[in-house]
């Protein structure tokens, strides 16, 4: 998702003040996204170059590679990831409430991983202990606007595991589990 993507999408039309891109009917690997353009404030959603930030939200499931060489930003999936989820992101969140494929985070610079369910990192990731973090209510308090899984109160958390990696690279990147 995002390397390539106008070779994905066909159509969009406006939507309750949100954006609704489709995916091309003969394209196996093609999912459906929306993207938020609601003139609410949430996050740290501010104007660059003429753009207003905002949440790339996906409902369903992504392919192989979301994520890759991802900047800034944030990616909020519903559903699955499929392998090397976050691959040579150098900075940005990327949220999973399903499974994540193999290799999540390969080559990571910085960034931040948030998973809801366990996954198997490769060797160059360092169990840092399960953790509480306090900023972790207030990001999911910034996506009470979406229409989205995500808004919903019962899915949050503050109790995660941390990984700090891809030590292959800079190091500096997260991978936060939830316990």
């Amino acid at each position: 998702m995002g390397a390539y993507l106008s070779g994905f999408c066909t159509s969009a039309a406006n939507d309750n003040e949100q954006i609704i891109f489709k995916k091309k009917k003969n394209v196996t690997a093609g999912f459906l996204f929306y993207i938020s353009t609601t003139n609410q404030s949430y996050g740290r959603a501010r104007q660059q170059n003429g753009y207003e930030r905002r949440p790339v939200l996906v409902k369903g499931n992504v392919g192989e590679r979301a994520g890759d060489h991802m900047r800034r930003g944030t990616i909020l999936i519903e559903g699955n990831a499929g392998d090397y989820c976050g691959s040579r992101m150098t900075a940005g969140t990327i949220a999973v409430m399903g499974q994540t494929g193999r290799y999540a985070g390969y080559a990571m610079r910085r960034g931040t991983l948030l998973l809801w369910n366990p996954l198997q990192l490769s060797a160059t990731f360092n169990d840092c202990g399960a953790h509480t973090l306090g900023f972790l209510p207030m990001l999911f308090a910034s996506f009470k606007s979406l229409n989205s899984r995500f808004a919903d109160a019962a899915v949050s958390f503050n109790r995660v595991r941390r990984y700090a990696g891809d030590m292959a690279e800079m190091g500096r990147g997260e991978v936060l589990v939830k316990l």
